[in-house]
């Protein structure tokens, strides 16, 4: 019994379907621009002259940024939910403020380990020595 007849048929819509999806890439206007996509493709060392797969590329990170914003929203949504044991820090309104941690974590879910600094200064000179300081 020769098997290769269905499935032959199967591998050939397969064919014909990723065909049509790489043409469709031709038209398809990324988020992410082509220019800075082949940038970050050449600082890694990967050149391709084929724009459909530099479009590909953008469409898979232009997905990626998408989930990671959807979950860094679920986060959020999650921590303004939970029970405050203090009731005069509860927020009268329910604003979305994406935090880091948020990010943190929904990066974390897509593979991604993110460290930030203990603490952020407002400006290079803050905490230096008064008389080291650059005054602009």
């Amino acid at each position: 019994m020769n098997s290769s007849g269905a499935g032959g048929d199967g591998k050939h819509d397969d064919d014909s379907a990723l065909a049509e999806f790489l043409s469709s890439l031709m038209d398809y206007t990324p988020t992410i621009p082509d220019e800075l996509v082949e940038h970050y493709l050449a600082r890694s060392g990967f050149q391709c002259p084929d724009l459909r797969l530099t479009r590909l590329v953008a469409v898979a990170a232009q997905k990626f940024i998408t989930d990671v914003a959807s979950d860094a929203l679920q986060h959020c949504k999650a921590r303004l939910s939970a029970p405050v044991k203090d009731k005069s820090k509860q927020p009268k309104e329910k604003k979305l403020i994406l935090t880091m941690d948020d990010l943190s974590k929904a990066l974390r879910e897509n593979g991604v380990n993110l460290k930030h600094q203990e603490y952020f200064a407002d400006s290079p000179s803050t905490g230096m020595d008064p008389s080291t300081r650059e005054e602009n």
